[in-house]
């Protein structure tokens, strides 16, 4: 019956391979998600259920690495927009003192595993090491944001070792390919990599920090999102094709790309300009990633990928729970470091098959290495889970009798780290209408955060209490940036109808609970925006008209108490009376 299955599959056309691509895509994702597992182990058995079956999904499978390969790009500049200078020093202790010695020891302790036990050499045990020091960061940062233990201490600890991993990332892709070439002129090649790249480096961060904001500056005033859209994979693509020509890797150029916008005030509209590319594109890059296991040599060496596994794990565990200890680290929140930092990491395949397509390594310590990095992934919530336990264990014996327990452990501490932005009001748009509020919670010493597409409003804008954030409203990555989980209220001051249609479901999603305050051309949106979401509706023709009325009472000689109070009166019976 399976034979029969797989033998219609490799007949499929080519129109119905992308349909059965995107249906095996939606109910992986699906699952994964219902199990609270990453997406990306979706794509990774998309990948390997191609690889055993043969099914051609898609015209061409030569060239899906190729396509793929542009995820990495997306994914290099995301990462480069996470990097912050400012952030990087404030945390240089724990980057420095955890992430060093272990990116060292685990490299130093695989190439022996290699060197010895495989007869590779040394410099394919390096490039194999490098690339098995690297953690996933996709996939810790998504489960410890779950968890809401991003702040806690071993969620810093883990955040520190990832950023110091994706800083190496981009040396790594110099290293290996020099590591390829003659041995004899290893170090020179080594030492015009590494002075390459400094250099380009150098230019491109000289001039790209002025031409970039002042690209985005110029690209900002049409208000045109196509136009911001193609300036954004302009940049990433522009930057990837420099660093590739300069003999670097073009993955180089994206992170570089990623670090100058993370400095302008446009990085939270990039971010949400490049996600629907990044996530799909580095799905495909894992699609082509399970693609290249073949379990039929997984199964006929089990034993050994079993063992490899289990030293995956134990080792760099290991490795991660002496440097915590060595740093002064309780023995509960090394534990659950340890076990984050365990398994294997997307940068890991990249690098891998780096060393892998310059001759590093041959298809057999490929296919294991590969197989088990894989297997480290798939196994990371069980390893997390398991770890989480015994640290509750040690946490209860630790702690004295007639304590709270390890729940209050953690919350103080991640008390002290809360959002910069606390309790405070959102507002979408800065206009006019925008200013005005902002001067009335100002005025009431309530802090602010408002939302606008104008970057010489955000420029311009300076406020004890309350800040300006670039970029579109409905956007979760802009709303996240302006703190729409810790606000209080969201005030809509757009006068643009179908913006305000985009705003209100997109607020939701995120906030269903929050009161949105929104501002309407006439009384005919009323009821339309309180069926998408809206608390109250502030229609403008309504208020004006109360205010030429008043006014005209107060040209007449009406005294201004009694026409305030038919004012209160007629405004008190439209909205209902005060929110409560």
């Amino acid at each position: 019956m399976f034979s029969e299955i797989t033998a219609y599959l490799t007949e499929i056309r080519p129109e119905a391979s992308i349909v059965l691509l995107l249906v095996l895509s939606v109910l992986g994702v699906l699952l994964t998600r219902m199990v609270r597992l990453p997406s990306m182990l979706a794509y990774l058995l998309i990948g390997v259920f191609i690889s055993t079956t043969g099914v051609n999904l898609l015209s061409g499978d030569d060239d899906i690495p190729h396509i793929a390969k542009f995820g990495i790009a997306f994914l290099m500049f995301s990462i480069g927009l996470e990097f912050n200078i400012s952030r990087l020093i404030d945390m240089r202790h724990k980057v420095l003192g955890l992430g060093a010695p272990q990116m060292f020891l685990t490299a130093l302790g695989t190439l022996f595993v290699v060197w010895l036990g495989y007869d590779q050499g040394w410099r394919s045990g390096f490039a194999v090491g490098l690339a098995v020091a690297m953690s996933s960061t996709a996939i810790m940062a998504k489960m410890l944001a779950e968890r809401f233990e991003l702040h806690s201490r071993h969620g810093r600890r883990t955040m520190a070792v990832l950023l110091f991993q994706d800083l190496a990332v981009v040396p790594s892709l110099i290293v290996i390919p020099a590591l390829a070439l003659n041995p004899y002129n290893l170090g020179t090649a080594l030492a015009s990599g590494i002075l390459l790249g400094i250099t380009t480096l150098f230019l491109m961060f000289w001039i790209g920090k002025k031409l970039v904001n002042l690209l985005f500056a110029v690209v900002s005033r049409f208000h045109s999102p196509e136009l911001f859209m193609l300036t954004v994979l302009l940049l990433v693509f522009g930057l990837s094709l420099v660093t590739e020509k300069a003999g670097l890797s073009d993955a180089m150029g994206a992170f570089i790309g990623g670090v100058l916008v993370s400095e302008t005030l446009y990085r939270h509209e990039v971010e949400a300009d490049i996600r629907p590319f990044r996530d799909i594109l580095l799905g495909l890059f894992f699609v082509s990633i399970g693609m290249t296991l073949d379990l039929s040599y997984v199964f006929s060496h089990l034993l050994v990928i079993s063992l490899g596994l289990v030293l995956l794990i134990l080792g760099k565990g290991l490795v991660v729970l002496l440097v915590t200890r060595a740093n002064r680290t309780p023995w509960p929140v090394a534990i659950r470091t340890a076990s984050q930092l365990a398994i294997a990491g997307e940068f890991g395949i990249v690098l891998l098959t780096l060393a892998f397509s310059n001759g590093l390594i041959d298809d057999e310590m490929l296919q294991s290495t590969l197989a088990i990095m894989l297997l480290s992934m798939f196994m990371a919530p069980f390893v997390i889970s398991l770890s989480t336990r015994l640290a509750e264990v040690l946490e209860r014996n630790s702690l004295p009798e007639g304590s709270n327990g390890p729940l209050h452990h953690h919350t103080a501490e991640a008390l002290t780290s809360h959002n910069l932005y606390h309790s405070h009001v959102v507002i979408c748009g800065f206009g006019r209408t925008g200013h005005a509020v902002a001067e009335f919670l100002g005025a009431e010493r309530i802090a602010w955060v408002a939302i606008d597409v104008n970057a010489r409003r955000v420029e311009e804008a300076t406020h004890e209490l309350g800040s300006v954030v670039f970029g579109r409203a409905e956007r979760p990555e802009v709303l996240s940036a302006a703190g729409l989980k810790t606000a209080l209220l969201v005030v809509i001051c757009f006068p643009d109808p179908a913006a305000v249609e985009r705003m209100l479901p997109a607020i939701r999603r995120v906030r269903p609970e929050i009161r949105i305050v929104v501002r309407a051309p006439d009384d005919s949106f009323c009821d339309h925006f309180k069926a998408l979401g809206a608390t109250e509706v502030v229609p403008e023709i309504f208020e004006s008209g109360l205010s030429l009325a008043q006014e005209t009472l107060r040209q007449l000689g009406i005294p201004v108490e009694r026409t305030s109070r038919k004012v209160k009166e007629i405004r008190e019976a439209h909205y209902k009376g005060p929110a409560t």
